[in-house]
């Protein structure tokens, strides 16, 4: 199938047309790397100042994000992820209890459906995702200032599962092995998380955290003009924790300080990342941190797959937890509905730490009082 996107620098320049002829033509960016093209669109184009400062290929970062080995004692591995969790907000785990196997399988599966033939692949291409399952470019694509070179296969696992017809049947088997092997992990994890803020095990997951997970499978094919684009723009996760399965193909970073650290494949590995409302419910005792990929410069491609853990229950007040705030440490956040949350993120361009931001409080006035309502309501 053969198809012609407009890369014209002109005056005359439309890029909503231009955007909208690419996502109606559903070839995504992998479709458009098979046509042979050696300069990107216009629309994938960033400003130089959103742009990764090239490193000179001597310098290597001394810092990296820390790992874990979950099979060690309970106490030393809390006590480690509290460390990782209050400092870089990112860290990888090894004996994690999913089998090399369902990894392999589902990096696999992932990548051979974004490399079905373009003719197959365009009939799951859609941002409508009313059956638990899209496939597109960018889901913020028409709001954002530029596109990013990656598509994504987006599954909403729970509360309420996808309907699986509707998954690739390529890789349906893989995601529901995964899932199964995820929502034990994160049990685990959020257990973890909650003994290193010094409260009851389940504590996270009587909040429901557990319950609501999409997965996000993103495929970063080569980018002829990676020097121009990026594969994911810098952002926070805005849910509870985020566990990310890699390839080897490298890209990810994660900013600390003012340094971007690359975050290298482990083999067998998994990244794990705190979301925006963890940070507040642990009211800053744990960090949402910045993280980006960069554009694909291999012809290998890059395959990540995120599940991303939130709350179920939407319609409760979220804030800081009771047993977090004190007279000496008040209520840093205002209290929330998710959904007020989530819709918030999802109106707005994937750019920026911007969430926690939002919420957080501006005087001790203010935090004083949401101490009190936090008491009084925080699920």
């Amino acid at each position: 199938m053969a198809t012609t996107i407009n890369t014209n620098t002109d005056h005359h320049y439309d890029r909503l047309e231009e955007i909208k002829q690419f996502d109606e033509s559903k070839i995504g960016v992998k479709g458009l790397v098979d046509t042979g093209l050696t300069a990107i669109p216009r629309f994938f184009h960033h400003p130089p100042e959103n742009l990764p400062t090239p490193k000179p290929k001597t310098q290597k970062s001394k810092l990296s994000i820390p790992i874990i080995d979950l099979s060690g004692h309970r106490s030393a591995v809390v006590d480690q992820i509290r460390h990782s969790s209050s400092t870089h907000g990112f860290f990888q785990i090894i004996n994690h209890g999913i089998p090399k196997k369902v990894l392999d399988q589902m990096l696999s599966s992932i990548k051979a459906f974004f490399e079905l033939p373009e003719t197959t692949r365009i009939h799951y291409y859609t941002r409508e995702a009313s059956h638990g399952v899209a496939y597109s470019t960018n889901f913020d694509l028409y709001k954002s200032k530029a596109a990013s070179w990656r598509d994504t296969l987006q599954v909403r696992l729970g509360p309420t599962p996808p309907e699986w017809d509707y998954v690739p049947e390529l890789c349906r088997e893989a995601v529901e092995e995964w899932d199964r092997g995820v929502i034990k992990l994160g049990e685990e994890l959020m257990g973890l998380l909650s003994e290193g803020l010094g409260m009851e095990r389940d504590r996270l997951k009587d909040m429901s955290c557990l319950d609501a997970r999409t997965m996000a499978a993103h495929y970063y094919p080569y980018c002829p003009q990676a020097d121009l684009t990026v594969g994911l723009t810098s952002h926070t996760d805005p849910g509870v924790l985020t566990v990310v399965l890699q390839n080897e193909v490298a890209g990810l970073q994660v900013k600390f300080g003012e340094d971007w650290i690359d975050v290298d494949p482990v083999p067998g590995g998994l990244i794990i990342n705190i979301g925006d409302i963890l940070q507040i419910m642990a009211n800053d005792e744990y960090k949402s941190v910045e993280h980006r990929v960069l554009a694909n410069p291999s012809h290998e491609p890059r395959v990540s797959i995120a599940v991303f853990f939130n709350p179920s229950m939407r319609d409760k007040l979220y804030g800081p937890l009771p047993g977090l705030v004190s007279p000496e440490k008040p209520a840093m956040y205002q209290q929330f509905m998710f959904s007020d949350f989530m819709t918030r993120f999802f109106t707005k361009e994937l750019d920026g730490k911007t969430l926690t931001n939002y919420y957080r409080v501006s005087s001790k006035e203010e935090s004083e009082l949401d101490k009190q309502e936090t008491n009084e309501s925080s699920v």
